[in-house]
């Protein structure tokens, strides 16, 4: 079993739970030492902090808590993920991979996941975040499925997916210079490069184009002469040159050398029907479309040919049949020509079509005329080569697409995947699941003894498991295969599906391939560069099954089970479904079948539940039997609410012990943790032992049990803790709270609000004079969580602001060279957002970016104000010279909202940071009230020490009527200052933060990233999902207060700037949405402009906290990360790595890592040449020991003493309230 480069069994092993490690280290350290101890009132008040701090509710019962702990356990996750992903339900494996990084960001399959992450979004046509996944696979020096090379071939395929086409072609060159690069991957990228500069006029003249294209195409045949995707390339490029005969000889070769593709004989009636042989030319064509009944271009072109030959009721049928294919772009001309064509068969005189003789056969005789003898031969190997695989092989679904046809039968994949071939994605995986395993299971045992070893097998399978099922489901653990953050995932969880799921691999699957003109199925995107993905030798891993592959092609998604034999029971392999659950479900641990075990040092039990397993001495062993679920050893020690299902004994492992494993744990390129050599395996393979330690394999490792110290202990004692913790912790960077599962968006509020509810009036304050502006309520009332948006009337007239000074002339005299960020974007009406088209309402709101300077765009504000000035005066003579003055106003309305759109470009994020540059006009902002202002001691921003360009700084906004901020939360949920300069007005749409998390449902449903899509929510389905929007119109000089979390989106009603910049309010609940962001961003794989760990300081530094409630949310943050620096530097002194002081300088801004952008604190990461150079690019210690296993490339930057940490976490403290110290 070779391939990735890495046992799955050793992979596995990695997978144990730190957290009841470290309590074990911990545990025989205190023994030792006599330290901490809680009294009963300590853990009281601790059991219920975590749901305190954060809004969560403790959780009592038995199958909630396993929930929310195997919500956390990163090898149940991944387990999961896969499933999801071998059944397509993308929505869901993405979730599922998402929180194996969230939870354990040093995961050893992080690789994998990244892999299949880049995949499922590329699909998703996600783009962004497809790249960096696929960069972060790419850094990776683990193994996974697919090789560097491979890799780097999809990110430059990627980037002609976008049309960055010069990017593309730079990537694939780049890649033609890899030393001893494979001959598949070679060719599939002279292939790419062939076939771009066939389709591509930015790479040149016709002529120079074609002739690269041909020296490419042939270059790559010269590498896989067998490609017969190649040899269709190669003759599309052929006929466009007028080379008929080299075209044919080149399409002869594709159909030899492949199964039968329509786009082949579609291109090959194109040539007959060029060179008048119109009989051959519908042969090829009735192929085509009888091997793809849905190819629009093949029944465009049989249309074309039946009315070229003067049978238009054959054209009409054809047109029809193109007009019904999923890719069909042209409907609307073709039912255009459907109706040319049948006025004139309504104006022929009667009789004319039957007395006329026919050149060609109907479409109903054509049909059925026999096809060419070389279609029928290879049509014929095909059928032959799918029935033995479906006898033989039978887990042939495509993995990813659409095409029906079996994944290990695809011969075209040209990996052009484009929007339009993943409709119905999800519903591929519904119809694989058609047939009922608890039928099968019966119609086997009324059949048991006529059964064939195989189906004997297969029901000794299903009756176990079902069994097993029935055990799980009675102790309250059905829960386990939901899906990630308690939804429903798209098949059911009972046994009947347990058994579907386990007996899926012997369900056949049949249907046409569907492979649209120049472009692929979602399976052919999976399957390309598959000769050679499973060649790094000498590893044990992921299986690609080789049978029955025409053109040497291989899967390159694996298949999940086991071999008996190859790795001992409890052993993560990968191959079969079926048993990849059984496994998941009921398989004892320690059996004595371990043959030639893939890892001979790693004893691993792959229970999502449990594991048994030995982390003690030599001397120490491990049971035979798989323990039953909650199973309580002797002296087990349950010390938090979060160690309840599992147990533990007493460990008699020295703490010189376990310091050394620790060692050797960091240092491990693999991350991989305890060992256990050859000989403790086979004590462990022959021990009988019942009673020994049991410890969860549940993934995320935590640095200290939950429980351990709270933030009411001191700082000594809290490093006192995390003694000799070694590596545990080193990957939990997470300021939210152990016992939570990751976070997940919340569920629309219950009950729904009424109908008569989902409009409600805006609330606005009317200002008169300085005094009201001033009043202290107003300050109450913005920040108040029940107002999610507060509008401020007229408060530029009771300051008294200047607003001219924020004018376009002002501006324009100012700074005329200042750079602006221009968004081109589509004139709409506001509570509406259409395709380009204008033909149905969309959620993706076009906005695209370039750059321009204030003087320009200004130029471009006033000619757009003199060309509406011109149309307003058109119209009015219009108006004037019409007497029916509705029609004509209503016949307009119908133009704007059926497209085209007149594009406009509106003017965004102009920074306006520099005082000197800007002097006057930030001088004016200090007119505000304070909790207004950009900078006051009230505002969280201001304790960042750092710039954060329009966050902590002022922004300007140019706009022109239509000009869209698309819809958005601030960013960490920051509140938000906006106030409009005019003259124009600007509309607003507002959704209280409860309901973000449908917003963001209707954006994944809609293909939309929540997060970094440009959306606009169609409001008729907001409406009918009972969410509440408020609307209201900004004048200039109001000035809009967007509370903490609001859902917000803009639309200018005339000419007008804005200048807005973010508020942190001093509020638990203001820090308790930024956390929640924060953790959410990481979940994402997205940066947090925020960086809430050095906020958190700054603010224990700088500020006296009175509220109870954000006085334990900082200090719980700042014991989590006091924790953190203390094991970390830990571990790195046991491994001898140094750590070397390098302090901060003023103004220096928070440090995030340069791959994966997480907030990196205290100890920098930094590459050994970046150092070298003072150019310092930061890494987090997981990218760091991803890149470098033990960090020899590496240097470690202190940027704080501890006792400087500790001194800051001892003196901040609770202060007084006002009423309280008055008293």
């Amino acid at each position: 079993m070779k391939s990735c480069g890495v046992s799955l069994a050793s992979t596995t092993s990695s997978f144990r739970d730190d957290g009841k490690k470290m309590a074990a280290g911990k545990e025989s350290s205190e023994c030792k030492d006599g330290s901490l101890s809680l009294t009963a009132e300590e853990k009281e008040v601790l059991g219920g902090l975590d749901s305190r701090l954060f809004g969560f509710v403790r959780l009592h019962e038995d199958g909630a808590r396993t929930k929310t702990l195997l919500g956390k356990n990163a090898t149940f996750l991944y387990g999961l993920g896969l499933v999801y992903f071998y059944y397509n339900a993308f929505h869901w494996a993405i979730k599922a991979f998402q929180e194996v990084l969230y939870v354990d960001p040093g995961f050893c399959r992080a690789k994998e996941i990244h892999l299949r992450l880049g995949l499922m979004f590329k699909v998703n046509t996600d783009y962004e975040s497809s790249l960096k996944h696929f960069r972060l696979a790419l850094i990776d020096c683990n193994p996974c499925t697919l090789s560097s090379v491979e890799i780097q071939f999809h990110i430059a395929h990627l980037y002609e997916t976008q049309q960055k086409y010069h990017f593309a072609k730079e990537a694939y060159e780049q890649l033609l210079q890899t030393e001893n690069l494979p001959a598949q991957v070679k060719a599939t990228v002279l292939q790419q490069l062939g076939w771009m500069h066939h389709n591509v006029d930015l790479l040149g003249d016709k002529a120079t184009k074609e002739s690269y294209a041909i020296q490419y195409l042939q270059k790559s045949l010269e590498a896989d002469p067998n490609s017969g995707l190649s040899w269709y390339f190669l003759g599309r490029c052929y006929s466009s040159i007028g080379k008929v005969q080299d075209a044919f000889i080149s399409y002869r070769q594709s159909i030899d050398k492949s199964e039968a593709s329509a786009d082949t004989w579609c291109s090959i009636g194109v040539l007959y029907q060029q060179q008048n042989q119109p009989m051959d030319a519908l042969q090829a064509y009735i192929c085509a479309v009888q091997l793809d009944h849905g190819h629009t271009a093949a029944w465009m072109d049989l249309g074309t040919l039946y009315e070229s030959c003067h049978q238009p009721q054959d054209a009409i049928k054809c047109y029809l049949n193109a007009t019904r294919g999923k890719n069909c772009s042209n409907t609307s001309s073709l039912a255009g020509r459907i109706k040319f064509l049948q006025a004139q068969l309504c104006n022929l005189p009667q009789g004319s079509l039957q007395n006329k003789t026919k050149l060609l056969p109907s479409i109903e005789e054509a049909w059925s005329l026999p096809i060419p003898a070389e279609l029928t031969s290879r049509q014929g190997a095909m059928n032959t080569t799918q029935q033995a695989s479906k006898a033989h092989h039978p887990k042939t679904e495509p993995v990813l697409g659409l095409c029906q046809t079996p994944i290990l039968q695809q011969s075209l994949p040209l990996h052009m995947i484009h929007s339009n071939q993943v409709d119905g994605l999800s519903n591929s995986a519904e119809r694989k699941r058609t047939s009922s395993p608890t039928k099968h299971l019966e119609q086997l045992r009324a059949n048991k003894d006529h059964l064939s070893p195989a189906q004997k097998l297969m029901l000794e399978q299903l009756e176990t498991q079902l069994v097993l099922m029935q055990q799980v489901l009675h102790k309250g653990q059905s829960s386990h295969m939901s899906g990630p953050n308690d939804e429903q995932p798209p098949f059911s969880t009972g046994p009947a599906q347990y058994l579907q799921a386990a007996s899926v691999g012997v369900q056949k699957q049949t249907g046409p391939q569907t492979l649209p003109s120049n472009s692929v199925t979602q399976g052919a995107a999976l399957n390309h560069l598959s000769s050679h993905i499973a060649t790094s030798g000498g590893q044990q891993g992921i299986n690609f099954t080789k049978e029955n592959k025409p053109s040497g092609n291989r899967s390159l998604v694996p298949e999940i089970s086991r071999h008996a034999g190859d790795t001992p029971n409890g052993c993560v392999v990968v191959k079969g479904l079926s048993n990849h659950i059984q496994q998941l479900i009921a398989e004892p641990v320690g059996s004595p079948n371990h043959g030639d075990c893939t890892s001979p040092d790693l004893l691993i039990s792959d229970s999502p539940q449990i594991s048994a397993t030995n982390i003690g001495k030599a001397s120490d062993k491990a049971s035979n039997n798989h323990p039953p679920i909650h199973t309580k050893t002797n002296n087990s020690v349950t010390s938090s609410p979060s160690s309840i299902i599992f147990t533990t004994t007493s460990s008699t492992k020295s703490t010189a012990q376990t310091t050394t494993h620790s060692v050797t744990s960091l240092n491990s390129p693999q991350n991989n943790l305890y060992k256990i050599n050859r000989e403790e395996l086979q004590s462990l393979q022959s021990s009988a032992k019942p009673n020994l330690p049991i410890i969860s394999l549940e993934s995320g490792p935590q640095i200290i049990p939950s429980m351990s110290v709270s933030i009411y202990s001191s700082s000594t004692e809290v490093l006192k803790a995390c003694r000799n913790l070694g590596k545990n912790g080193l990957s939990n960077s997470h300021i939210f709270l152990e016992k939570c599962p990751p976070p997940t968006p919340p569920t629309s509020p219950y009950p729904p609000l009424p109908k008569d509810k989902l409009n409600p009036p805006t609330p606005s304050i009317y200002l008169e004079n300085k005094r009201d502006a001033f009043f202290p309520p107003l300050h109450q009332f913005c920040t108040n969580p029940k107002n999610p948006v507060t509008v401020i009337r007229g408060l530029a007239g009771a300051l008294k602001l200047d607003l001219g000074l924020f004018s376009t002339k002002t501006l324009v005299e100012a700074n005329n060279e200042h750079v602006v960020e221009v968004r081109t974007q589509l004139l709409q009406p506001a509570d509406e957002n259409w395709d380009p088209t204008g033909t149905k309402k969309i959620w993706h709101c076009e906005s695209n970016r370039s750059h321009t300077t204030i003087a320009k765009y200004a130029q471009y504000q006033a000619s757009s104000f003199q060309e509406s000035l011109r149309e307003e005066n058109e119209k009015r003579m219009q108006h004037k010279e019409c007497s029916d003055n509705e029609s004509t106003s209503s016949d307009f309305s119908g133009k704007r909202r059926k497209g085209p759109f007149k594009t406009i470009k509106f003017g965004t994020n102009i920074d306006l940071s520099d005082d000197k540059k800007w002097k006057l006009q930030l001088h004016e902002l200090t007119k505000l009230p304070a909790f207004v202002r950009v900078v006051s001691a009230g505002n969280l921003l201001s304790h960042l020490g750092h710039t954060i360009l329009g966050m902590n700084t002022v922004q300007l906004y140019m706009k022109v009527p239509g000009s869209r901020t698309p819809g958005h939360q601030e960013n960490n949920n920051f509140c938000s200052v906006n106030i409009n300069i005019g003259p124009g007005d600007c509309e607003w749409f507002v959704v209280p933060e409860d309901y973000w998390g449908v917003l963001n449902d209707f954006c994944e449903k809609n293909n939309l990233n929540f997060l970094m899509s440009s959306w606009w929510p169609n409001l008729e389905e907001l409406y009918e999902a009972n969410v509440p929007v408020y609307r209201f119109i900004q004048r200039p000089g109001d000035l809009v207060w967007i509370n903490a979390g609001t859902v917000h989106w803009v639309q200018a009603v005339g000419w007008c700037n804005n200048i807005a910049w973010n508020v942190g309010p001093l509020t638990a609940c203001q820090y308790k949405l930024a956390v929640e962001r924060y953790e959410w961003n990481k979940l994402q794989s997205v940066k947090s402009l925020v960086p809430m760990v050095h906020l958190s300081w700054n603010m224990a530094r700088n500020i006296k906290v009175s509220d109870p409630k954000l006085f334990e949310m900082i200090k719980y943050c700042l014991l989590k990360i006091l924790k953190q620096c203390q094991t970390l530097r830990e571990a790195l002194t046991a491994a001898g790595k140094e750590v070397i002081w390098h302090g901060r300088t003023n103004d220096e801004p928070a440090h995030y890592c340069n791959i994966c952008e997480v907030e990196v604190f205290d100890l920098l990461f930094v590459t050994n040449e970046s150092n070298s150079q003072k150019t310092y690019i930061v890494h987090c210690q997981d990218c760091a020991r991803k890149t470098s296993g033990n960090l020899d490339n590496f240097v470690v930057l202190e940027q704080y003493k501890m006792e400087d940490l500790m001194q800051v976490y001892e003196q901040f403290t609770l202060a007084p309230s006002i009423s309280s110290s008055s008293s």
